[in-house]
């Protein structure tokens, strides 16, 4: 399998102040976060273990740590997230394995994880088609990965929604990232579903919705 397509940027981490303002918006997001873990422990047995790849600082993990006391791994290629993660989670009460790595690079043997989630993140990574079949290669056999991300298509009304409460600066600079580097990078169903089927997966299920979209894959 090739690892076409590239996508034409550097899969750079957020660091610095970047990632630390990015941690306090996200932050509003709680109920979100909490409600996908929720959904994602549905489809976990007692002993599961989970990777979240680009889990930032770290919300959506630590979650899932209240919510099932399971095994749960997050990997990002910044630094800073690392520690804000890290930090988050002691802070918690939780014990979830924050690591340093790269998507397309899996730093875990085949077969470990039962359910892999990859939340907001997957649209920046710039060798997508070989970092879904990491995705597959670390999974179990039966094992599912969870995608959800921004659709190319989005509602801006959508996005004005989700803006609402977060101050004028914040909002501005929310809107404008949309409109701009989070568009040009996002998928359109058609184009994701085009990248499964590219992948060692072959084949999963997308539902929309007005800002985004969640993409089912299944070992």
């Amino acid at each position: 399998m090739t690892d076409t397509p590239v996508k034409p940027y550097k899969g750079r981490g957020m660091e610095g102040f970047v990632a630390s303002w990015y941690a306090r918006q996200t932050a509003h997001d709680s109920a979100e976060f909490e409600r996908t873990a929720r959904r994602i422990a549905d489809h976990l047995g007692p002993g599961s273990r989970v990777l979240e790849i680009a889990p930032g600082p770290g919300y959506l993990a630590i979650a899932l740590a209240k919510l099932t006391g399971g095994r749960i791994t997050g990997l990002d290629i910044s630094r800073t997230f690392v520690q804000i993660a890290a930090e988050n989670a002691r802070q918690a009460g939780v014990a979830v394995d924050f690591e340093h790595g790269d998507a397309a690079d899996l730093p875990f043997p085949d077969g470990q994880f039962d359910f892999i989630v990859c939340r907001a993140a997957f649209k920046n990574f710039t060798r997508p088609l070989v970092a879904l079949n990491e995705m597959r290669r670390v999974l179990k056999e039966g094992g599912t990965a969870l995608i959800i991300d921004l659709r190319k298509d989005y509602s801006p009304r959508a996005v004005s929604d989700y803006c609402k409460d977060r101050g004028f600066v914040s909002a501005a600079i929310i809107k404008l990232t949309f409109r701009t580097m989070l568009k040009s990078r996002a998928y359109s169903k058609e184009s994701m579903m085009g990248l499964v089927a590219q992948s060692q997966f072959g084949q999963g299920e997308i539902s929309l919705d007005p800002i985004g979209f969640e993409l089912w894959l299944r070992k």
